[in-house]
């Protein structure tokens, strides 16, 4: 697969022995823009960080981006700058990666975990309210899969409790929000075949506008979005995240977090100039006669530590790849709807498994396919996960849900807490779905699944 001027190009040269659920696409660009860095003055602190964060920014429609060593970091950073502390409670989702209710864990605050809807596995806004209680600081709702959770929902209810909103979309980068039907799912050159030209509410959304839809990480309906660059994402700076904001002092309480808490932005230094001068140049003040402009004295040396930060830096190489692979996102994504909806022909309507809904008001940027398996079969997932392995599919399952760990178990969770987000993990399996898939692989997916299903995998 070649990228030309953003449009993705596909063939059938991709050879892998066992494909994967999802993986990252580095090109020729790729490379160069990271050899780069390394031949240059700055692979760290360097002015590759700052580039990559305005046009994340740009790209997300935010005013702000903060870019951290992991979408853990991220989280992490996001956290700690709303305040969350020891005492406090934080609201979020089992179904997820550990890491969105661990960041909450480090700074002493208590996860309280609210059920999923059935269909889109998202928090479900109507269930969170009777979790609420005089310690809930914060929200942090998983826009799981890639498929946004009901924003505009979850944001009322944050206003009307006067607490603050996290969108963890390390899954969504590329997906949109709105309350109207969402557009077609294209696929040029790539699937199975005349059948996957077209989408379902293609008619209905031909004269929609772009402006219509919300970018995830806007933060129209939350105070912060967290987002993800391991390899299995959307892009992929090796291991990275970010932080998006329109909240200026939010902004530069993050830029602090992630370098031990230190600034040398004058206007937030605790040391005043007289002060400077006493004790750190050992100079009498009456040898100054423009007592004005004591600012003008703060060396450049001179920096602070304000609160204990982490190093949670970026480093300028990562930050070369992913601005170079930042142009490339929006084909990445039409990409992974193009072979969604080949999927959603291929399986919809079969008497085995459900396909993953897209609701009136999600774009999906289909981080994952995650298919879930019908009551009569889902006691069989063991076999039917280990019998697609064995076909050469790398399927996964996301998610065991959080407070199953053994950790979370120690902390007094128990199994029951959030049936639907129980149920939800014993029926998913996330089969393949990236940008670079074949459509070989993608037709090889499908058969795979069709031979199996029709002859004895769901029968045994």
């Amino acid at each position: 697969m070649v990228v030309n001027s953003g449009r993705i190009e596909r063939d059938d040269k991709e050879s892998v022995n066992i494909i994967p659920y999802s993986r990252q696409y580095i090109d020729e660009e790729d490379i160069n823009e990271v050899v780069k860095v390394l031949k240059s003055d700055f692979i760290t602190q360097g002015p590759k960080i700052p580039e990559f964060e305005k046009k994340l920014a740009e790209y997300c429609g935010s005013k702000y981006a903060v870019v951290f060593n992991s979408g853990t970091s991220a989280l992490h950073g996001a956290y700690f700058t709303l305040g969350l502390k020891k005492g406090d409670e934080f609201i979020t989702t089992p179904n997820t990666f550990v890491a969105s209710a661990n960041a909450g864990l480090y700074l002493g605050a208590k996860p309280v975990f609210v059920d999923v809807e059935k269909n889109t596995g998202n928090i479900d806004p109507t269930k969170i309210e009777k979790k609420l209680t005089k310690k809930t600081k914060l929200i942090v709702p998983v826009h799981y899969a890639g498929h946004p959770a009901d924003l505009e929902k979850i944001y009322k209810i944050a206003k009307k409790y006067n607490f603050f909103v996290v969108e963890d979309a390390c899954h969504a980068l590329g997906a949109k929000y709105r309350r109207l039907p969402h557009p077609p799912l294209p696929l040029e050159g790539g699937g199975q075949g005349k059948g996957c030209q077209k989408s379902r509410g293609s008619k209905q959304n031909k004269d929609k506008k772009s402006e219509d839809w919300t970018k995830i990480g806007s933060c129209k309906y939350s105070d912060m979005t967290v987002l993800s660059f391991h390899p299995v994402k959307h892009i992929t700076t090796g291991e990275g995240g970010a932080v998006l904001t329109n909240n200026e002092e939010y902004y530069k309480k993050l830029l602090m977090f992630r370098s031990h808490g230190i600034t040398k932005d004058k206007a937030q230094f605790k040391v005043n100039a007289k002060d400077y001068i006493k004790e750190h140049l050992n100079l009498n003040l009456n040898n100054f006669n423009n007592l004005d402009n004591l600012n003008s004295y703060f060396d450049d040396w001179y920096y602070e530590m304000l609160f204990l930060g982490y190093n949670y830096r970026m480093t300028d190489i990562q930050a070369a790849l992913g601005l170079s692979q930042l142009k490339k996102l929006d084909s990445f994504v039409e990409r992974r709807r193009a072979i969604a909806d080949c999927y959603n022909k291929a399986f919809r309507d079969n008497p085995y498994f459900d396909i993953p809904d897209e609701e009136d008001y999600a774009y999906s940027s289909y981080h994952l396919y995650p298919i879930r398996l019908k009551d009569k079969y889902k006691d069989k997932k063991r076999d039917i996960f280990s019998k697609l392995r064995k076909k050469g599919l790398g399927v996964q399952v996301h998610y065991i849900p959080v407070y199953l760990q053994p950790y979370y178990k120690e902390l007094g969770y128990k199994k029951g807490l959030c049936p639907v987000a129980e149920d939800f993990y014993m029926r998913e399996i996330s089969i393949p779905i990236y940008p670079h898939m074949s459509k070989r692989n993608i037709k090889y997916v499908i058969t795979t699944l069709k031979n199996l299903y029709e002859c004895t995998l769901f029968c045994c």
